[in-house]
């Protein structure tokens, strides 16, 4: 009696939960006025109409394209503008069918907008690039690499590992030491502290640790850092807490968890944040996205983080006849 109530309650938990988060109001000019501006008004907009669809008016939208209405308001599962970002990369049928595919939040935006009515301000209209484009790092115009950073880059080069330039003309490197592999070690994040030039380090599948990552710590230039695929936890992160400039961070397949991302608080320029197969939950995500709301954060498809349906009681055995 007592496991059938549980798990009744526990239904009733689940259900109530998926209820509310469906419930949360989208609001138009903050959720999906961004989302259309950025992926769907330069191919469907008053420049340019694919399949006859524009989605910067109201009016226009709810028309529809030669495909037939684009929004069932009331009915997202319906509307082909939600079943069309949801398809897979690989279906030509996908939309925006340039670029990356929207994240699993930004279609569920999409989604709850289209179910609660697909309410559209009167008046409203998206021009492309109607979101201001966010502002790149502040990094120095005039900066001139030291002494110490010309023979760090050169005692890297003995060992057959090239700092490049990122473009012709600037004084800005990169560095690439994933297919190094587990021959990159901690020993070999040191003879990078001097490096300052460095805006782009990849360092994922390395054999690296949290205590390496201190030799980052000076790297104040850097705005893209992969980590994936290396054991990094929530002690790494703190060492990276003073790369504000950075734009892009790969964390997919690492140990790092909620406390970690609670690190990159100041972080106000990172507008790409992977953390696929981490320890990361949505509450981590919720929490980093109220600090930094441009940012986007990729989780992919975690089964573990789906509410599991509770088992049914075993069957008693039938008393033989």
């Amino acid at each position: 009696m007592k496991s059938s109530l549980l798990a009744a309650l526990t239904v009733a938990l689940v259900t109530a939960t998926a209820a509310g988060a469906a419930d949360a109001k989208v609001d138009f000019a903050k959720d999906v006025l961004p989302i259309l501006d950025k992926h769907c008004v330069k191919c469907h907009g008053a420049d340019k109409q694919k399949g006859g669809l524009r989605l910067d008016t109201k009016d226009a939208a709810m028309k529809g394209g030669k495909a037939g209405k684009a929004i069932i308001v009331g009915d997202a599962a319906k509307s082909e503008l939600h079943k069309r970002v949801i398809l897979p990369k690989t279906d030509d049928d996908r939309m925006p069918n340039e670029g990356e595919p929207l994240s699993k939040s930004q279609a569920d935006i999409l989604k709850n907008w289209i179910n609660q009515g697909a309410g559209w301000p009167a008046g409203v209209a998206i021009k492309s690039g109607a979101t201001p484009a966010a502002k790149g790092p502040p990094l120095a115009a005039n900066f001139k690499p030291t002494t110490a950073e010309t023979k760090a880059i050169a005692a890297l080069a003995a060992k057959g590992i090239e700092v490049r330039p990122v473009a012709l003309n600037v004084p800005w490197t990169m560095l690439n030491l994933r297919l190094l592999g587990t021959n990159v070690t901690d020993a070999t994040l040191a003879q990078l502290k001097d490096v300052k030039s460095l805006t782009d380090l990849n360092l994922a599948t390395t054999k690296i640790t949290d205590a390496g990552l201190a030799s980052l710590a000076n790297l104040t230039n850097l705005t893209r850092l992969h980590l994936e695929q290396t054991a990094v936890t929530d002690a790494g992160m703190r060492h990276l807490a003073r790369l504000r400039n950075l734009t892009y961070l790969n964390l997919f397949g690492t140990q790092v968890s909620d406390a970690g991302l609670g690190e990159l608080k100041d972080m106000k320029f990172l507008r790409s944040l992977y953390v696929w197969q981490s320890k990361v939950t949505t509450n981590g995500v919720n929490s980093i996205k109220q600090v930094l709301p441009t940012v986007e954060v990729a989780t992919g498809w975690n089964l573990a983080d789906l509410p599991k349906a509770p088992e049914p009681p075993a069957k008693k055995d039938e008393k033989k006849k």
